[in-house]
């Protein structure tokens, strides 16, 4: 890449813009903004995190079993993801992206009542990306706990609570 200020601040604006849009999707369970943050081929690892959290997650391949997964498992609760420390690396049309996110997590219409049920979790993501014309996606997402207050468990129990509330129970 060459040294070009004017194509090295877009580029860092677009990868910054890749992650809030998977904020946002994320925090809205807005399956298309999510989806246009990843490129078809995309990996997330969220398994150094879920051990842990003591969270059983797999590493999930393409963009659609990725928000098949996530949108169901978050898009329900309460969560407010925020981005920090952005780390960007650019090399042509690849780069690496290193940042923090501290993500609140509370059950459906519960917020910060007291005694509710909640998870704030400070994570590390160490990304890969890929420039898709004017865009850039994520190829590669590793995320990593750096801490955890709350019961991160929230996840886990609502997921089972959808996966046995979507079974029919025989008269």
């Amino acid at each position: 890449m060459g040294s070009d200020p004017a194509q090295l601040t877009t580029d860092r604006y677009e990868i910054a813009d890749a992650f809030h849009r998977f904020a946002f999707g994320l925090d809205h369970g807005n399956a298309d903004s999510l989806a246009s943050a990843l490129t078809e081929d995309c990996t997330l690892d969220f398994r150094p995190a879920g051990r842990k959290l003591g969270l059983d997650f797999p590493e999930l391949t393409g963009r659609q079993p990725i928000v098949d997964a996530l949108i169901p498992l978050l898009g329900p609760l309460d969560t407010s993801h925020s981005v920090s420390n952005l780390q960007i690396e650019i090399s042509d049309d690849s780069a690496r992206l290193y940042c923090y996110v501290m993500a609140q997590h509370f059950m459906p219409r519960e917020g910060p009542r007291p005694g509710s049920e909640n998870a704030l979790l400070m994570n590390r993501y160490d990304c890969e990306l890929s420039r898709d014309g004017q865009k850039w996606r994520f190829r590669e997402m590793t995320i990593d706990n750096a801490w955890a207050q709350g019961n991160p468990e929230i996840l886990n129990a609502l997921a089972t609570h959808r996966l046995l509330s979507s079974k029919k129970i025989p008269n």
